[in-house]
């Protein structure tokens, strides 16, 4: 993944899993604290998310400019 923001969201959603699991155990085990680590995992899997979805839309723009740049170029030349 050369994307910056994709690999930043992949990793923000693997902490935020991780710390949601975390809760779950702890809660399991009826520690009161599990609360703190299911409310950041739930931020951090969010977060994850939404620079995943715009790693990808950034992608698919830069793709279309390069398009519109190749096609602008053609014409050019002609």
């Amino acid at each position: 993944m050369r994307n910056k923001y994709v690999r930043r969201g992949v990793l923000l959603l693997l902490l935020g899993i991780g710390l949601n699991l975390l809760g779950y155990y702890l809660m399991n085990e009826e520690i009161f604290s599990y609360a703190w680590a299911m409310i950041i995992g739930t931020l951090l899997f969010g977060t994850g998310f939404l620079l995943v979805i715009y790693g990808l839309m950034r992608r698919i723009d830069r793709a279309s400019i390069m398009e519109e740049r190749q096609a602008d170029a053609e014409k050019a030349a002609e």
